[in-house]
């Protein structure tokens, strides 16, 4: 079929309009995400949770209402994955998240680890991978979230160096630059070990200081060969420019997957 050449240009205008179209709502969403620090909630609340019955819960990659948390692909990253509470929970500061009855969040995002490994371009190791959560100085949004990715290369090297000199309490261990201290967890799993309670016995007064405090979660080989983790913990400090934002120990490009 022959098509004129004005008929061809009106066309052509239309898919280019079309385009411009998707392109300015991706923007808009992009921005929206970047200015409204409720965007997760109401990604979650409105959209995954509220997913038709025997439909995916897109945009999440699951939703565990029973258990209490969905897991989104975050925009950023090769791989990185958030796990985000179902329920409002605005995120270090909220007393929610060491009541008895709490779920086991970190846990379950340690779970999401072998979801991030479909994205490599081969599977890594315990330890090379982290979970973080930012202070209330750190973060851009007001829903608790734990990213799920990669280490940064440079990190888990000191890690690994710091291992054997580390037990069950809090040692100092600078990183990035930051005050940050570390606690070893001699398990294989993450079950029942629950950071933001370890870190909350450690306070005075849990209720005003957690919102200070950054949480990383980083797989170890321990001396004895076998797998553990290290807990990691900062506290904001404006004089030094350190947002507490555990978030810097990972590498949302993921190096570790080109390592030989």
């Amino acid at each position: 079929m022959n098509i004129r050449p004005h008929a061809r240009r009106r066309r052509l205008k239309r898919i280019v309009l079309a385009l411009g179209g998707v392109a300015a709502l991706c923007a808009a969403y992009t921005v929206y995400a970047a200015v409204n620090p409720d965007a997760l909630w109401h990604i979650v609340h409105e959209r995954c949770v509220l997913a038709p019955a025997g439909q995916p819960p897109a945009p999440c990659a699951e939703v565990d209402a029973r258990a209490g948390y969905a897991v989104l692909k975050d925009r950023v990253g090769v791989g990185q994955y958030l796990l985000i509470p179902t329920q409002r929970i605005t995120g270090m500061e909220d007393p929610a998240i060491t009541r008895a009855d709490a779920p086991d969040y970190f846990a379950y995002a340690w779970r999401q680890t072998a979801r991030l490994n479909h994205h490599l371009a081969h599977p890594l190791p315990a330890q090379d991978m982290a979970l973080a959560i930012n202070s209330a100085h750190g973060r851009s949004q007001n829903q608790l979230h734990i990213h799920v990715d990669c280490l940064r290369p440079d990190v888990k090297q000191t890690l690994q160096q710091a291992v054997p000199a580390l037990g069950a309490a809090w040692t100092p261990l600078p990183l990035y630059g930051h005050a940050y201290r570390a606690w070893l967890v001699r398990s294989e799993n993450l079950s029942g070990i629950r950071p933001f309670d370890m870190l909350a016995r450690d306070m005075a007064d849990p209720t005003h200081e957690m919102g200070e405090h950054t949480l990383v979660v980083a797989g170890v080989v321990r001396p004895d060969g076998q797998r553990g983790f290290v807990i990691l913990d900062d506290r904001a400090d404006p004089r030094h420019n350190d947002r507490a934002s555990g978030e810097e120990l990972q590498d949302h490009t993921c190096q570790l997957q080109h390592a030989p």
